[in-house]
Parts: C-alpha cells; sequence; structure tokens
C-alpha cells in the first residue's frame, strides 16, 4: 500500500536584510565567514574524538553544517542535512536553549536524508539577554551508524523492497527539552539496535558537540550584534552566487544538452540499465527566469523493486542542488580556484530543477526502499558532469565512484557479536590537465579503517592493503586507482557489500577509456574460489579463507595514444599500470626492467599509427565492456555520440 505525501513544503530562498548583506563591513564579513568554519571544524572535532563507532570515529563517515534562521546553509567546508524538516514540524518561535532535535526518516527529512543509518541532531542557536532570546541560526550534524535495526545487520538489506525492513524510521522529534534528554526515545532507538551502545554513545557525541557549537555561534553574534553578524551571512551568501555566475555560468554556452548514465543493479530484479537522465539548459540574461542552469530529469527510469531510489524532489531539490553543485566548481579557470570556491546556500538561486512525477527513482513513492540510495545520487554526480562535458568541450573530469560499504560480522574468538563496516573509496576520473586522483572518498575527511585498529578488535589480519593496479581507465591523463585489500577471517564469518560499479565501469571521456569494475573474491587461488554479488548479505566466509576487495578506478581523459611514453614507464615503475597493460592499453613498447625500464620509441610510435585507424571518433565516452552485457550488446548509447573540436 502507498500512500501519496502532501504538497511540497515552500521554504523560498530569501534573505536577511533589505540590501543583501550590501551594506555589511567587509573586514567583519571576513571575520565572521572564518569563525563559521572555524566552528563547523570545531564540531566535528568534537564529535571525532568523543564518539564510539568505527564508522563515526575512524571513518568519519559524518559532518556538520551551519544554518541561519532562514535554513540557508552558510558555511561550505562539507554538504550537511537540511534543518527545513525541523521547521516544518517545530515553529522557531517555541523553540528553547538546550532543545535538541532528531531525525533520520528518509520520507520526512525533505530531502536531506538519505537512508536510514543516518541519523540527524539539530541545535537552535540563540541571541540576547535571558528572557528574551531568540532563534539566530541552527548547528547540525549527521552520519552514517553501524545499525538503526531492520532485517539485516548494519540496517542496509540489499533485498529490500520496503523501507519498512531498512531499520527504525524517526520523524523529526525533541530528543532533549531545555537540556534534559528523552530517555524514551533514547531507549526506544538503542532497543532497536544490533550495536545499542555505540548508538548511545554516538548520538551523546553529537549532542553535546552541537550544543557546543551553538554556544560558540551564539558568542558570535553577543559580540558583534545580531543586524551585523546577519548582513555578513547575507554577504556570504551572496558573494557565492556572484562568483557561481561570473566564473562558472559564464563557461557554459547557451544551449541545451542531454546526457545519462544507469544504475546496474537493485538487489531484486536481473542486472539492467535503470536509468538516471539529466536534460541541461543553460539560459541567457534574457531568460525571464534570469541566467541559471536548468537541470531536467525527464526520462529517468521508475523507481526500483529494490533499495537503489532516492527522495530527491522534496522542497524544490534544494538539498539535491547542494550535493551536485560541487561538479560546477571543475569550470573554474585554475585547480586552485576551484578548492576556494565553497558551496553553501548561494548555489541554490542558479539551479532549477524539473523533476518527473512520483514514482521514478528520484521521485520514489512511499515505502519505496532507499538504503543504497548513493548508486543514484553518486550517479547523478557523474550525469551532471557527463552533460556538462557535451556543453564544454569535454573540459570535465571523467566518471568516478567513490562510495561502496564492505564489512563482515559474526562472533569473535571469545564468543562476542561484531559488526565492522567501511566505506572503501575508488579513483577518481582524469581530467584534461592531470591524472585522476587514487583512493579518493567523497564525503569529507572520511577514510578507510585503520589497520591497527580493525586486526585488534575484529577476528581478521589485513594480510594487504595497496592500489588495485591497472585499474584506473586508460587515457592522456589516466584515471586514478582503487584500492585492493586482502582480509584473511581468523572465525567463520559473513561479508556484506552495498556497491554498484561491478558491471558498469567508471566512463571515460573525450577519447579516454573506462576504468575497472568493483570485484569481491572469497579465497582467492584457493579450493573454494568464488565471486561474491556486489549486493551482498551475508556471504559466509570460512576461518582461514581470504576476502580480496577491489574498487573501482576512475575513468580515463583523453586518448590513452596520446600518453606521454615517459609517464607510462613511471606508472609501470610505480606499479600502477603493469607491462601488460602498457602495450595493450597505450601502445608503448618497453625495454630493459627495474631502473633500466625504456621505451622503443620506433616500435612505439609504429604500434600507436596502426591503433589509430580503430578508433570511433565519434563517441565520446566509453562505458568499458560490461556496457554490452545489459544492453543487448550495445556498445555505447546513443547519447554517447557527439562530435568535440580537438
Amino acid at each position: 500500500m502507498t500512500t501519496s505525501r502532501p504538497a511540497p513544503t515552500q521554504f523560498p530562498f530569501g534573505m536577511l536584510t533589505d540590501d543583501a548583506g550590501g551594506s555589511a563591513d567587509p573586514v567583519l564579513v571576513e571575520i565572521v565567514q572564518g569563525s563559521l568554519a572555524s566552528i563547523e571544524h570545531e564540531v566535528e572535532t568534537a564529535i571525532a574524538r568523543t564518539s564510539r563507532s568505527p564508522m563515526i570515529r575512524d571513518a568519519h563517515d559524518f559532518r556538520a553544517g551551519i544554518h541561519d534562521r532562514l535554513l540557508r546553509k552558510l558555511t561550505g567546508r562539507s554538504y550537511s542535512a537540511l534543518v527545513h524538516p525541523v521547521a516544518r514540524d517545530f515553529p522557531i518561535d517555541q523553540m528553547k536553549p538546550g532543545d535538541v532535535y532528531f531525525h533520520n526518516d528518509v520520507y520526512r527529512s525533505e530531502g536531506g536524508i538519505g537512508h536510514l543509518p543516518d541519523l540527524c541532531v539539530t541545535v537552535p542557536v540563540f541571541s540576547g539577554v535571558e528572557g528574551e532570546q531568540r532563534v539566530v541560526g541552527f548547528i547540525q550534524a549527521f552520519g552514517h551508524h553501524d545499525d538503526i535495526g531492520g532485517a539485516v545487520p548494519g540496517s542496509m538489506p540489499s533485498a529490500a523492497t520496503s523501507v519498512y525492513e531498512e531499520g527504525l524510521m524517526v520523524p523529526p522529534i525533541k530528543l532533549w527539552d531545555a537540556g534534559v534528554p528523552n530517555r524514551a526515545a533514547l531507549t526506544i532507538m538503542t532497543r532497536n539496535s544490533r550495536m545499542p551502545e555505540s548508538l548511545a554513545a554516538d548520538l551523546d557525541a553529537e549532542c553535546a558537540a552541537c550544543l557546543m557549537g551553538a554556544r560558540r555561534l551564539g558568542e558570535l553574534f553577543d559580540r558583534y550584534g545580531v543586524d551585523a553578524v546577519e548582513s555578513c551571512f547575507d554577504a556570504i551568501i551572496d558573494r557565492t552566487t556572484d562568483t557561481y555566475r561570473r566564473e562558472i555560468l559564464a563557461k557554459i554556452p547557451v544551449g541545451t544538452w542531454v546526457w545519462e548514465d544507469y544504475a546496474e543493479h537493485d538487489g531484486v530484479d536481473e542486472p539492467q540499465l535503470h536509468t538516471q537522465r539529466i536534460t541541461l539548459t543553460r539560459t541567457g540574461a534574457d531568460d525571464p527566469g534570469g541566467e541559471r542552469v536548468v537541470l531536467d530529469f525527464a526520462g529517468t527510469s521508475p523507481q526500483a523493486k529494490g533499495p537503489i531510489n532516492h527522495c530527491g524532489d522534496y522542497s524544490d531539490g534544494v538539498f539535491l542542488k547542494k550535493w551536485l553543485a560541487p561538479i560546477l566548481r571543475n569550470l573554474a579557470d585554475t585547480p586552485e580556484r576551484m578548492a576556494e570556491l565553497d558551496v553553501n546556500e548561494g548555489v541554490v538561486p542558479l539551479i532549477e530543477m524539473r523533476f518527473p512525477p512520483k514514482g521514478t527513482l528520484i521521485t520514489p513513492e512511499f515505502p519505496a526502499p532507499t538504503n543504497a540510495r548513493t548508486f543514484v545520487i553518486l550517479r547523478l554526480l557523474g550525469v551532471l558532469a557527463g552533460v556538462l562535458a557535451k556543453a564544454v568541450d569535454g573540459r570535465m573530469p571523467a566518471d568516478q565512484e567513490t562510495i561502496r560499504y564492505t564489512g563482515v560480522y559474526g562472533t569473535d574468538l571469545v564468543g562476542r557479536p561484531y559488526l565492522m563496516r567501511e566505506v572503501l573509496g575508488g579513483g577518481s576520473g582524469g581530467r584534461y590537465y592531470a591524472d585522476g586522483e587514487d583512493t579518493i572518498h567523497v564525503v569529507p575527511d572520511s577514510r578507510n579503517l585503520p589497520t591497527e585498529f580493525t586486526e585488534s578488535r575484529f577476528p581478521f589480519v589485513v594480510e594487504s592493503l595497496s592500489l588495485a593496479v591497472d585499474s584506473g581507465g586508460p587515457g592522456t591523463f589516466r584515471g586514478g586507482l582503487g584500492y585492493e585489500k586482502h582480509l584473511r577471517m581468523l572465525a567463520d564469518a559473513h561479508f556484506m557489500s552495498i556497491a554498484d560499479r561491478s558491471i558498469l565501469a567508471c566512463w571515460g571521456v573525450n577519447g579516454g577509456l573506462a576504468g575497472r569494475p568493483f570485484e569481491v573474491v572469497v579465497d582467492p587461488g584457493g579450493p573454494h574460489e568464488r565471486l561474491v554479488d556486489a549486493l551482498a548479505d551475508a556471504e559466509p566466509v570460512r576461518a582461514g579463507e581470504t576476502v580480496r576487495i577491489r574498487t573501482t578506478g576512475g575513468g580515463g581523459w583523453g586518448d590513452p595514444l596520446d600518453r606521454d611514453p615517459a609517464l607510462v614507464v613511471r606508472d609501470v615503475v610505480w606499479a600502477k599500470v603493469s607491462r601488460r597493460a602498457a602495450e595493450e592499453d597505450y601502445a608503448v613498447v618497453l625495454t630493459g626492467d627495474g631502473d633500466d625500464l625504456g621505451v622503443d620509441e620506433e616500435a612505439t610510435v609504429a604500434l600507436r599509427a596502426a591503433r589509430r585507424s580503430d578508433r570511433p571518433s565519434e563517441v565520446f565516452f566509453d562505458r568499458g565492456p560490461g556496457y554490452a552485457r545489459l544492453a543487448d550488446g550495445a556498445a555505447f548509447a546513443a547519447v554517447d555520440v557527439v562530435r568535440v573540436p580537438q
């Protein structure tokens, strides 16, 4: 049974001051902006130092955000959830110092929460004298927690067909009332978790850190005055809008382009192409709505039976706008300038989103499952990069896939139950000016779990952790490499995986080739060697067996036959590219070995000349050999064909 949601709640973009911060003291603007970044960092540091679970404390799969009383995100250091659902359900003028609000309900989060393990706490910030205080902002933290109930350990059942199977849903509630914790609510949540102590400790850490951040922000208002600080907030937001309009939108010609990419499986049906399509329109200055980027998602596939759906269409897509906006930074003049550009609420007026009717991958109807929604929101980053590449003559990075969850669970050597999950990154795409980066993590400051910690706490040995040789897509600029990690189990256990890109690789662009896909093999080279599906809840692993995990490499940029042979030699020396791949992928004929490794230049020129005649120059994207398996033998999609000036 499905229930339709009410009309979308409207949270129109607005300003706190009449002049949009135009009269703000520029020196004070810099002080306020630096203070916001410092407070946000202090909140995250406090959470990392006082939490308990490996996912929060060690993997750092969480983030903080600072918002003003208009619910606008002020900081650009990381992305965060939304305050909108709290403000929708609890009148701001009735909030009190010491209140803490909590939610994780995907369908009641206005698009800010993607799956139930992401728990969000929100603390209002107050300014004024005792008895006359009013809300001037919000501190928020949300992160991925080990277990919130549901059908399987970790609360991410790969074959879920309903959100009810995925864990405990909590709509916005008041978790602390004027400094007093709601013990009944905390008891219900921990009772539903397989890891109650970790959950309780993490929630305490997040609540305390946000309350501390609220005090810090309140001190800023008390020091400079509410009017002055709010004028600075407007100036910060307006400056971002102006910067993106001048430096980013100006790089996109007026026009319309379309591209699509795919998730490959949903855990329920057989692997197939689950389409996510973006039609991008860059409007001109004479457009009635002004200069902006319009993203139309018409053509996206119907919602999946399995848990790959994402609720993106709430609050006019304001969360999705800020999620996708970092892709636009690739159009900055230099990489250094790109790193300087914040993504705060200032990007929202420059992006218009047009969603298809309810019932698609990004407009699912309750109670569609969502725990593997990364398959959609990560893919949308790539779809936006791809459609922009068509618009700007290829000056965008190739594809990357940098989130997947792997882990093991069972009983340790002294009979205690355990759960270990890890978010392993992958290689980023090659760029028009440089190779991709190796083993990056898209969640800010997140990382793989330290070997010393995991071996002391869980019954396995990390036999090796290295770069996955040849995983980066060949190109003039090679894709970054993924991880290769070997775990040898000391006790019988179950392996879990929530991963995409095991059939469809990270695509290459402008002549670059796709990277290698994700792969998990149990007992490699042994008598029980077997390939594990990328969506697996409970793959049995015997004591003594090894689990080999290889994560995705980024796609390549530009024709690999144009790569400098000296760089290929360097990559072989560094064990990033094998000797075989040097010849097969780059047509570089090597001589010698070790310190004497070199290039047979004459043979290389001849081999490359022979290879060039086979290049289909009109095909702008390379999806790798797995695409044909799901596309009835087709080598490429119709939207992949484009001629780009060289």
